[in-house]
């Protein structure tokens, strides 16, 4: 297949392009800059701007869009930065591959569509939040209406935390755990939704090889665990102690109330009911497995 993908320098990103060409397929990589490699193509979403010829012959476009939400802290200007950085690249590929005829389009999500799902564990089917991640990720969602109505297939990939060797939530608390400073977050009882890194990168290429997949899809491993049974995963792993107790006051003081209250101290859980409907083979389906890999 033809594959382009927005977003190809990430975490996710840089893993899914080697993944896919190793599986065959061709990929064309959309860069925010004067292409300069034969797979690059010049875009620029603010202006609606794409090189010519972009799409042609293209069998999906995979948009990984997104600045971090974890970053920097939440004010009015850094919300807007994460608003804008979703929703204008979503819309303009959505009406490119309307335009250019393009079958698929696989667009990036996240798991606090649903919120804080208490106890409960939330397949595709469960209603959204309504805290400003819940609202952002359904606005993300959302801008992808133009190519879902036209009838392209739009597959919404509503991703847990990534383990990852490096980089993302794992990579910053490995020396956190290291100088044996970890444990869990407020009371420990809030879901902690998670998939590793392969898993993630062979999600996004299953759903791509399956033109039967449409809709939302719960990227998460099969195991869901709170943030108390993470944490001892976490210093099990990494062969240290997990004595401490984060309160929620000292989260919310250093992060801000709310950002602490929904990336922190409340979670979904979730289950990944499309995937496994599917036939899709998860390599780490409980989370000691991903843990290891990460650390090895």
């Amino acid at each position: 297949m033809r594959v382009v993908i927005a977003g190809s320098s990430g975490l996710i990103g840089t893993s899914l392009v080697a993944s896919m060409r190793a599986a065959g397929h061709e990929v064309l990589r959309l860069v925010r800059r004067k292409a300069a490699a034969p797979d690059e193509r010049g875009w620029d979403p603010y202006a609606g701007r794409i090189d010519d010829g972009t799409f042609d012959g293209v069998d999906a476009v995979i948009n990984l869009c997104g600045a971090g939400i974890g970053d920097k802290r939440w004010d009015d200007a850094r919300k807007q930065v994460l608003h804008d950085s979703r929703i204008v690249p979503a819309e303009v590929l959505s009406a490119a591959v309307v335009e250019h005829g393009v079958p698929a389009l696989v667009n990036s999500s996240g798991a606090h569509f649903y919120g804080d799902t208490g106890s409960r564990l939330a397949d595709e089917d469960a209603p959204g939040g309504h805290t400003f991640m819940s609202r952002l990720t359904q606005d993300w969602e959302a801008a992808t209406s133009v190519a879902q109505k036209a009838g392209v297939r739009v597959v919404l990939m509503r991703t847990a935390v990534v383990i990852s060797p490096s980089g993302g939530v794992f990579g910053r608390l490995k020396p956190v755990f290291q100088f044996f400073l970890g444990g869990k977050l407020g009371t420990g009882e809030q879901f902690f939704p998670w998939v590793s890194l392969d898993d993630v990168v062979s999600a996004y290429r299953f759903v791509v090889e399956h033109d039967d997949i449409n809709g939302p899809v719960n990227v998460a491993g099969p195991t869901p665990v709170t943030n108390a049974e993470f944490t001892k995963a976490v210093g099990s792993a990494l062969n240290r102690p997990t004595p401490w107790v984060v309160p929620a006051f000292a989260l919310k003081t250093l992060l801000g109330g709310e950002m602490a209250e929904e990336l922190l101290l409340s979670g979904p859980g979730l289950t990944p009911k499309v995937l496994e409907q599917k036939g899709f083979h998860f390599m780490h389906p409980a989370l000691p497995a991903a843990l290891n890999a990460a650390v090895a």
